[in-house]
């Protein structure tokens, strides 16, 4: 019997896949009207200015404006948006079972992401402010290649100092060493050297399944989610690491930095001319007043989404390429449909989205197209 004669498709499940992925586009809406409704209050209303002022009465250093202002907009955005992102990251969830996480632990996860994030997010701000300053015509181009720099510098960094923050990681046990040999010897021949092969405890969160190719260099290494271990086939789990493979393989992490560099520098120009137009309308005393920063996060917020459409067919078409490649490099095209089977069932994603659902708000292309991309391909090679 082939692979995937055994693996198919829930029903039910995708009946609930598409129930829960209607349920999150609509807490997305949801969220970016919170964020708008937000940012537009603190200019219209003045709170912009006025905060700032409070914070001169206590110092009139700019890099300690720049923080505090962040933090207090900031932090009151986080309070505000809070009880949504309860719901839909704990809440919803557990509604569809794909959760194992205990309060206590979303919430020691949710301190943890405000804590690296805010600490990011502030750097990221004093960076674009310090530009501002320092070069009020040219700052976009400046903050755009400075920011490029940044996002090398944390892709480079975050699988080592970042992701052991959320997750355990140890060696694969002596139970799997025939599948950590196959998987260094699949990493090898795309001519990638790596530590070893790791797994990681995403059970203590959900039942979700996912695996990874980390870091640069010496530190990369092979990163599995114990769920996947659990509960995929050794086949099903070499196609899934080649899909990753072919990622390294076809250097799409900084060509993908190079094309979102493109985007965010066309965003950060938009921005220099939204806060010019600032000045003038809400009495800024110039683009650097840290005053603006709300119409600043507005106009980058609204060119995010008008442009997100661009970047995830971008994606879409890099992802179609690493699923080419793990096909050719394990000629695996059953396990590779039974793979991606299995991730739709497991994770409660929805294999048959609407075009337009596709079109604007996937990363990857359907799990149905892809699925039939791999059963086609082992029809055609046997």
């Amino acid at each position: 019997m082939s692979v995937t004669a055994s693996v198919e498709l829930d029903v039910d499940k995708q009946r609930q896949a598409k129930e829960y992925a209607r349920i999150r586009r609509r807490l997305f809406l949801v969220d970016l009207a919170i964020g708008g409704v937000y940012t537009l209050v603190w200019l219209v209303f003045g709170w912009s200015s006025e905060l700032k002022q409070a914070l001169m009465g206590y110092t009139e250093n700019q890099w300690l404006l720049v923080a505090g202002f962040g933090l207090v907009f900031g932090g009151i955005y986080f309070l505000v948006n809070l009880p949504l992102g309860y719901y839909s990251g704990y809440i919803l969830p557990h509604r569809y079972d794909l959760s194992n996480q205990t309060l206590s632990g979303w919430l020691l996860d949710m301190l943890k992401g405000v804590l690296v994030g805010g600490a990011l997010g502030l750097l990221v701000l004093e960076v674009i402010y310090a530009v501002l300053r320092a070069v009020p015509q040219t700052w976009w181009l400046w903050a755009g290649l400075i920011l490029l720099v940044l996002n090398v510098i944390l892709a480079n960094l975050a699988p080592v100092l970042l992701l052991p923050i959320f997750y355990k990681f140890k060696p694969l046990s002596e139970d799997h060493v025939d599948l950590a040999g196959r998987l260094i010897r699949l990493a090898e021949r795309a001519g990638t050297r790596v530590r070893g092969v790791y797994q990681f405890d995403m059970s203590r969160r959900t039942k979700a399944a996912n695996a990874a190719l980390t870091g640069r260099g010496n530190p990369r290494r092979i990163l599995l989610g114990d769920t996947l271990i659990n509960e995929f086939t050794p086949d099903e789990i070499e196609t899934v690491l080649a899909h990753e493979l072919g990622h390294h393989v076809h250097r799409d992490l900084p060509f993908g930095l190079l094309v979102e560099s493109v985007i965010t520098l066309g965003g950060l120009y938009l921005a220099s001319v939204g806060l010019s137009w600032g000045v003038e309308v809400f009495g800024f005393e110039n683009p650097a007043d840290i005053a603006a920063l709300p119409l600043f996060a507005l106009v980058v917020g609204i060119y995010g989404l008008i442009t997100m459409p661009l970047s995830n067919a971008f994606s879409r078409w890099r992802e179609r390429r690493a699923d080419a490649y793990a096909l050719e490099a394990t000629g695996k095209g059953e396990a590779y449909a039974s793979a991606l089977t299995r991730l739709a069932n497991q994770n409660l994603a929805e294999a048959e989205p609407e075009e337009w659902v596709e079109l604007l708000l996937y990363s990857h292309p359907a799990l149905s197209k892809r699925i039939e991309f791999a059963q086609h391909y082992s029809l055609e090679h046997g």
